[in-house]
């Protein structure tokens, strides 16, 4: 089957493509915001203090638009799996040199506590709907003082990815790479 009349066959030889190539790669350049090295290096710290690599802190931060003033952290990203059990070493470690960040559980069902947390909220239910979800933790990011786009949601499965996007958070992180002996 032939193309019809004014297909190009997937081809982008046409008259004028460098031109708009220039044009579209100027504009996207001209988007990109140009940081002082000031600024920049006042992230960098900010992102050592958050225990984050500088990429994933700066891509969450141009995304929410906002610093991070704390982390959720789901009881499974703590490997805390039933009440009374210690957090491994490497995580209490990881949670003890924060500056500047809130860190709030959200424990599943039967966990009532975990130590070395600033704040620990029940966790949505498993079969919570995504509003029931979206409201339960919108309002105990409000307890804490802050909207749910400052918090960023460490967690360790779909379920609780859903939960950053339901909550529309500053965004989600795999446990294992906020834990990682060798940040990203």
């Amino acid at each position: 089957m032939t193309p019809g009349i004014g297909h190009n066959s997937g081809r982008v030889d046409e008259p004028g493509q460098s031109w708009r190539r220039h044009v579209w790669t100027r504009a996207r350049a001209d988007l990109l915001p140009k940081l002082p090295i000031e600024v920049i290096r006042l992230r960098v710290k900010r992102a050592a203090e958050l225990g984050l690599p500088y990429k994933t802190y700066a891509g969450v931060r141009a995304a929410s638009g906002h610093d991070l003033v704390g982390f959720l952290f789901s009881s499974n990203a703590l490997q805390v799996l039933r009440d009374g059990q210690e957090m491994p070493e490497d995580r209490r470690q990881k949670l003890a040199v924060l500056i500047q960040a809130s860190r709030v559980g959200l424990l599943h069902k039967g966990i009532t506590q975990i130590d070395g947390l600033d704040a620990s909220h029940a966790a949505p239910p498993v079969n919570a709907t995504w509003s029931d979800m979206r409201d339960h933790l919108k309002s105990l990011a409000r307890a804490q003082g802050q909207p749910a786009d400052r918090y960023l949601l460490i967690g360790d499965t779909a379920l609780e990815r859903d939960w950053a996007e339901a909550a529309q958070t500053a965004g989600y992180l795999p446990a294992p790479d906020y834990f990682a002996a060798n940040p990203l």
